[in-house]
Formats: C-alpha cells, structure tokens, sequence
C-alpha cells in the first residue's frame, strides 16, 4: 500500500537505481507556492546537466513538504560534483525564497489522514504515550532512500518499522 502511495507521483520510465535526494521543508507549502516551487524544480531539472551532458533527471515537492530529486545515470549521464552543486543551489535559493529549512534532521514527518504533519524528534514518544502516533503511523524514513527502489519500498513505511523504532517504546 505504502508503495502505490508513492508510485503514483513518481516517474515510472526511470531505472531503481536511479540516484535519490530528499529535501523536507520545515513547514508545509501553501497551494501557490508549491505550484511555485513545481515550476522552479521543472525548469532545473529541464536544464540539469553535468559534464556538458544532459541529466535524465525529475525534481518535485510531495506531500507539500518535501522536494525529491532523481538521476536516472542508469541511462543517462553520471552525476558530478558540478551538477550536485547546481542542484543544492536551487535548493537553497527555495529555502530563502520561502524563509523554509530543507536541512533540519531533527524534525519527523508523519503521514496521518492523507497529509504530512510534522513532530520534533524529542516529542515522538510523547505523541505515542498519548495515543496521537502509534506503531502503525507511517513514517517518512527520509535517512535511508538512496534510490529509487529504496524511496518506493522504504520511504514511506509504519513507525515501528523505520529507524525510529529502536529510539522510542509502544
């Protein structure tokens, strides 16, 4: 289940070992801004290359929060320092542009009733003692997607089986 909720919004023409990157905002988007946002990542990812070499690549925020990027260097050209660099700036010209972090480790993100809702790590287990998580709740496992075949299967998983597991007790 937790795999066709993220299916649906990604390329399926792109390899799985496709590169991956995960960039959550420290709030949600509004509407216009994240139809902002869509248009800035579809004009860099149009124009990504590196080496001189066009990038087959696809960049879109999800959820309203969260900016994913992929590299498909399984059919196309691998990425380089250069190319890395160009789409961190775009990512931090968004954080100014917006006043949004995209850096923030220390905030979790939930799936509850179709939306993302956020929770400062230091108060997961309190939302678990007082039944507004529970084992159940899926978890946006931002830490371990590396590829495309990762953010299908794990991205998107309950709590009790993401990294937060071993840090909290149900």
């Amino acid at each position: 289940m937790q795999k066709d909720i993220i299916s649906q919004h990604i390329p399926q023409d792109f390899s799985d070992q496709s590169k991956v990157w995960i960039f959550q905002g420290s709030r949600a988007f509004i509407e216009k801004e994240q139809l902002q946002i869509n248009e800035q990542l579809l004009q860099f990812y149009e124009q990504w290359v590196s080496h001189g070499e066009p990038v087959k690549g696809w960049a879109k925020l999800l959820f309203g929060q969260f900016i994913v990027v992929l590299a498909d260097e399984a059919s196309s050209t691998q990425i380089g320092g250069c190319s890395t660099d160009g789409m961190m700036r775009v990512i931090k010209s968004l954080e100014r542009q917006y006043s949004v972090s995209f850096f923030d480790r220390l905030m979790i993100t939930f799936l509850k009733n179709g939306k993302a809702e956020m929770l400062p790590f230091n108060q997961v287990q309190y939302a678990l003692d007082n039944m507004h998580l529970n084992p159940d709740t899926l978890t946006f496992n931002n830490a371990i997607v590396h590829n495309k075949a990762d953010l299908l299967e794990q991205w998107l998983v309950p709590l009790k089986n993401s990294w937060l597991a071993t840090r909290v007790s149900f």
